[in-house]
């Protein structure tokens, strides 16, 4: 599993097209759980917005596995390459 994740996470960077907002931050959040675990800490103050979303996307797989973060990170990974395509090698 751990291969097909680190190979997802390179795949990520070759995309033709960066994903939207909203697929990064998914990307991010499942990442850091499958790699870290659950969030910690405090929430990010009023002035870094950046930082809260990152926050609450991470928060949204509070308890899921490390396995299960993985599967689903590359199952969005695959989702992606079919929408942006990959670029040549």
């Amino acid at each position: 599993m751990k291969e097909k994740f680190e190979l997802a996470r390179e795949e990520v960077q070759k995309l033709k097209s960066k994903p939207n907002n909203t697929e990064l931050l998914k990307l991010y959040g499942l990442y850091k759980q499958a790699t870290e675990g659950d969030v910690k800490g405090d929430r990010p103050g009023t002035f870094d917005i950046k930082g809260q979303f990152k926050y609450d996307f991470w928060k949204r797989y509070l308890g899921k596995g490390e396995e299960e973060s993985m599967e689903e990170y590359i199952t969005l990974v695959d989702t992606l390459k079919e929408k942006y395509g990959m670029e040549e090698a």
